[in-house]
């Protein structure tokens, strides 16, 4: 497994054709038996992406922020500066050749990372990613999860809010979700000091646990 930082593991933006073409490379060569499994931690200048079900109507605001339309599952999704990206090349027939599993897993080592710094993340049926209880009925996004799959290969990942500017998210409709009770949140909009660095240790140190081969 390699852990990747940023580019040439420096910090800095990195631009969303640069990653696109290193996953494309990436999951060809994991396929050829040429390169190692790889989790790629970065951050993006501020974007939105369109995923295979995304509704036009959904972008609020088209000419705010670049939009790529991508391969990956879901609907819009907000990228930008504060948020972790992690990309995800997992070969899963050494795995788990299994779709549920993978993104089940993906979520649960989100939610792991999340507990170490005593966040309790959720998952909703209907509504893809972690979400945090905020009482009385209102809900927080804090993760997305978007992902797909080449002959067993995964590419995108997820991303988490660690301290972006959240009305950056106004431009769209996050996931095609709406509803006024349902809002988007960071780690540091939740008053917890922190940072990048704090969860790409929390991630790290939870990742073998939640992709057990054999956990179910």
């Amino acid at each position: 497994m390699e852990w990747k930082y940023g580019l040439d593991g420096k910090d800095g933006y990195v631009d969303y054709e640069t990653a696109t073409a290193f996953m494309e490379q990436r999951v060809a060569d994991i396929q050829a038996g040429k390169a190692p499994e790889c989790i790629w931690f970065l951050e993006h200048p501020p974007l939105y992406t369109a995923g295979t079900s995304a509704k036009r109507e959904d972008l609020l605001t088209p000419d705010r922020f670049p939009v790529y339309d991508v391969g990956r599952g879901g609907q819009y999704t907000y990228h930008g500066p504060g948020q972790r990206i992690a990309y995800v090349m997992l070969n899963l027939k050494k795995r788990n050749p299994d779709v549920r599993w993978f993104v089940a897993h993906l979520e649960e080592w989100v939610k792991n990372a999340l507990e170490e710094f005593n966040v309790v993340g959720e998952t909703r049926e209907g509504r893809v990613g972690i979400w945090v209880d905020r009482g009385n009925g209102y809900e927080d996004k804090i993760a997305a999860i978007g992902v797909r799959l080449r002959k067993w290969v995964t590419f995108h990942g997820i991303s988490i809010n660690v301290e972006p500017d959240l009305s950056h998210f106004g431009g769209i409709v996050p996931c095609g979700i709406g509803d006024e009770k349902l809002g988007v949140t960071s780690l540091v909009d939740l008053g917890l000091p922190v940072t990048m660095h704090d969860l790409d240790m929390a991630l790290k140190s939870t990742f073998e646990a939640s992709f057990d081969p054999e956990a179910s």
